[in-house]
């Protein structure tokens, strides 16, 4: 069953079998229909709406394949999060100091509350840096209370910064091209080798929150089309997803960031569910290594990647591994970035969407 922005329930079909969704995104869908009943039910369970699983755990669509098989983590021990701390080094054309975040998920009081600790906001939720220099990775939306909420932070934000000097700018991630795909294409069907696939059917099971479609303005979907995927800052090459598809784009950051446009203003479905996919993919740097992080430099430039997408737990290994009970309460710890990959990589996801911690960081850093 899929459900749609102000719509009912109705028949939703297969997502892609190469899909992955974090296990942490299936939450069990709380409505009347299919509400946990009985002693074991938790506290609260019929009381919100989370349509990011939109069916029963035991009824999930012919053809979908969840990750709780797909994306197991081992603690593989080659790969140790290590504390940062910010360098001393000036600025370029006299801007302030630079910072990355990273992925937000809607969660936008702990946004705000990681902004100020950093000082880049005063107790109104106000730019009040000056020349800083603020990136956010992307992945505004979905899971969280509040994704509209917190695009319309970030849309504000860049206003208020460029006044003072400064800036304050976004990537594309995954999940912004998601969100753009459910509106644009809602049930039309995608070519896949896995049978039939929807947009709007892989947001549901994306954590999509039908509250942020129904609050969607021509206004987001105009600035979210235009986020450019990949940057370069101070020698950091700042992308969303750790994965080396974005060479498929283009052999210049430009050529990337133009391809991407093209693509979402040709407005095919199966073009743009095809750039989806892509950079949905994950772990490229853990599971292929420096490799693959020299292959991207080497391409575009910078002496290391900084990214979002695969949250820092998944990566040391702290929850999904092998031997931990379905049952087995986890808590992932995450004390600030993961550099890894022989020091060529930064993760910053904190993994805020299973209680790990919403990262607001300058760089550059040093271990």
């Amino acid at each position: 069953m899929t459900q749609g922005a102000g719509q009912g329930l109705a028949v939703r079909t297969a997502t892609l079998r190469d899909f992955r969704v974090p296990p942490y995104a299936l939450v069990p869908v709380q409505s009347d229909e299919f509400a946990p009943t009985g002693p074991d039910a938790p506290p609260g369970a019929a009381a919100s709406v989370h349509p990011g699983n939109a069916v029963p755990e035991d009824e999930l669509p012919e053809g979908y394949t969840p990750t709780v098989r797909d994306l197991p983590v081992i603690n593989r021990g080659d790969t140790v999060q290590v504390r940062v701390a910010a360098a001393d080094t000036p600025s370029p054309d006299g801007l302030g100091p630079l910072f990355v975040v990273g992925d937000v998920h809607g969660y936008l009081d702990e946004l705000l509350a990681a902004l100020a600790e950093q000082g880049l906001i005063d107790t109104g939720g106000n730019w009040a840096a000056g020349t800083a220099r603020l990136w956010f990775l992307g992945d505004f939306t979905d899971r969280g209370p509040d994704g509209v909420g917190v695009i319309d932070l970030v849309m504000r934000l860049s206003a208020e910064a460029a006044a003072a000097g400064g800036y304050c700018k976004a990537l594309m991630g995954n999940h912004e091209l998601l969100l753009l795909g459910a509106k644009r294409f809602a049930d039309t069907p995608v070519n896949s080798g896995a049978g039939t696939a929807t947009f709007q059917a892989a947001w549901l099971l994306n954590g999509g929150q039908r509250h942020d479609m129904e609050r969607l303005q021509d206004v987001h979907l105009q600035w979210m089309s235009r986020l450019d995927a990949v940057v370069e800052e101070d020698g950091h090459l700042l992308m969303h997803s750790d994965t080396t598809a974005y060479l498929d784009y283009g052999s210049s950051i430009e050529d990337v960031n133009d391809t991407v446009h093209q693509i979402l203003t040709r407005n095919d479905v199966d073009e743009c569910w095809e750039l989806f996919r892509k950079l949905t993919k994950r772990f490229a740097f853990r599971d292929e290594g420096p490799q693959a992080v020299q292959e991207l430099l080497s391409q575009y430039g910078g002496t290391r990647i900084v990214h979002g997408h695969s949250p820092i737990p998944y990566l040391l290994g702290e929850v999904g591994t092998e031997d931990s009970s379905d049952d087995e309460e986890r808590s992932p710890v995450v004390e600030g970035p993961h550099v890894y990959a022989d020091g060529l990589a930064i993760a910053m996801d904190g993994g805020v969407t299973m209680e790990g911690k919403l990262l607001v960081v300058q760089l550059p850093l040093h271990n």
